[in-house]
């Protein structure tokens, strides 16, 4: 195996990227922000990286203090990875870096994965078009909530209780009707979105989040 990449450099930008600069190091830290994963469930949700890779990327962070590997308890019983506080602490960096990559031009069709989109949203979300709501979002069977209040918006794992809009779509139609791209009663009309509770929010839930202006 070949020994780690090091820059020798004391500059903090080159010892963070001592740790996360290695391919696909980031996006494991992305799939893992809103919550635990299974190891499928992390390549499903990073198109094109390999067992091997992955399983040598998890090790790094493992290593590194920002990834823990846990099995669940019974009846489930399963490993699952999880980032420590350290790992999320890097959740500001990868939405800095959204919003400059956000830049660039797109030049795959491939869709997002779940945990993209949600960073996405965080991304580019607009607090003078938004008003205290919490938002239940089930994305392909997954439930993650979505609340606005103080002029930012939070999203974490799960249900939530007494949401005031419920959104049961697919990602690409939650992206489309995010960010605009389609109206709340076109993607109902066709069966791909369902909506609960107060038309009114979820109407303003698509002007959250302009797209960004390249």
């Amino acid at each position: 195996m070949p020994a780690p990449r090091r820059y020798g450099d004391p500059c903090g930008i080159a010892r963070a990227l001592d740790v996360v600069g290695d391919r696909w190091a980031l996006l494991v830290v992305r799939e893992l922000i809103f919550g635990p994963k299974r190891f499928l469930q992390l390549r499903d949700g990073l198109h094109g990286i390999s067992p091997n890779v992955l399983s040598q990327r998890l090790r790094d962070l493992e290593e590194a203090g920002l990834v823990r590997h846990e099995m669940l308890e019974p009846p489930a019983s399963v490993a699952v990875y999880e980032l420590t506080p350290r790992g999320r602490a890097l959740e500001p960096v990868l939405l800095e870096l959204g919003r400059w990559g956000s830049q660039e031009p797109v030049t795959t069709a491939r869709e997002l994965s779940i945990s993209a989109l949600l960073l996405a949203l965080k991304t580019v979300f607009d607090p003078a078009a938004a008003a205290g709501t919490t938002y239940a979002l089930r994305v392909d069977g997954q439930w993650f909530g979505l609340t606005v209040a103080g002029g930012s918006a939070d999203i974490t794992p799960g249900r939530p209780q007494q949401p005031t809009v419920t959104f049961d779509t697919d990602v690409a139609t939650l992206r489309a009707v995010a960010f605009g791209r389609e109206a709340v009663t076109e993607a109902e009309r066709d069966g791909r979105l369902t909506v609960h509770g107060d038309r009114a929010a979820a109407e303003r839930f698509t002007h959250m989040f302009p797209a960004p202006v390249r």
